[in-house]
Order: C-alpha cells, then sequence, then structure tokens
C-alpha cells in the first residue's frame, strides 16, 4: 500500500463512485449504438441541395474529413466504455456485498435525483425509522461501501 492511500478521503471518494454509478451504467448500455451511429455516419453520402444561391467551391476533402471526424468519434466513445466497463468491474462487488437496506439507503441519498427531505420521506415509508436513525444508518452505510471499496 502506498503512502497515498493513508490521505485519501475514502468516504468522499465511496460517495463520487457511487454517484457515478448511473452515468457509467448508461455507458455501458448505450454505447454499442452510438458507435453504430457514428459508422454511419461515416457511409452516408449527402445529396446535393437545389438552390437558387451561388456555391463556393466544394472542400475537395469533406469527405475525408467526415470519416477521420467518425473514427475520432469512435476511438473516444470505446475509451469511455472500457472505462465504465472496468468501474463495474471493480464497483459492483463491493455494492453487491452491501445489505439491502444500504443499498435503498445510498440510491435514496446519492443516486436519485430528490432532496435529503424526500430521501428522509422515502425511507420511513419503507424502514420506518426516525430521521436521525436515517442519517445514521447512511453514514454506516457510506463507511461500509468506503472499506469494501478501499479497505482500512
Amino acid at each position: 500500500m502506498t503512502i497515498a492511500w493513508v490521505y485519501l478521503d475514502k468516504k468522499s471518494a465511496a460517495i463520487n463512485a457511487l454517484k457515478d454509478y448511473a452515468d457509467m451504467e448508461y455507458i455501458i448500455q448505450h454505447t454499442p449504438f452510438d458507435v453504430a451511429d457514428a459508422r454511419d455516419k461515416m457511409s452516408v453520402v449527402r445529396s446535393a441541395t437545389i438552390s437558387d444561391m451561388p456555391k463556393h467551391t466544394p472542400n475537395p476533402h469533406a469527405g475525408e474529413e467526415r470519416i477521420a471526424a467518425a473514427i475520432d468519434e469512435i476511438d473516444v466513445l470505446k475509451e469511455r466504455y472500457r472505462r465504465a466497463l472496468e468501474y463495474m468491474e471493480w464497483f459492483r462487488p463491493a455494492w453487491e456485498q452491501l445489505g439491502e437496506d444500504e443499498q435503498f439507503l445510498l440510491r435514496q441519498f446519492f443516486c436519485l435525483e430528490i432532496s435529503k427531505t424526500d430521501a428522509v420521506c422515502n425511507i420511513y415509508d419503507k424502514l420506518y425509522i426516525e430521521r436521525s436513525q436515517a442519517y445514521n444508518r447512511k453514514e454506516k452505510a457510506v463507511a461500509h461501501l468506503a472499506l469494501l471499496l478501499y479497505g482500512k
């Protein structure tokens, strides 16, 4: 273990990793379609438009530039997909080790785009605990997630 791990704020890092979970799932689900769209852009031939306006000299390299731009876009999408897979390989085992109540608490506080008051109300409706207990359990769940992700 390197000395940097001692100074890492593991709780904040775990919260940030949890907040990225939905984005990573989205990337994994939609990247194949985005890559297919980018490949389609490479092979589409644009038709000439008829208008009364005089035209300037067309770019003789427009097709090459369009293909190069699509290749660059595909490279970016594939790198983003690789990082999302790496994230899921790292995060998902820790997430699955959490109990159902811990997962529910963390989803309510960090994954859903709702206010903390609404999160506490949802927690009360499901777990029948008071506001202070909800916050205490949230802190314990975050600490447990941080321990699973980063160790001591």
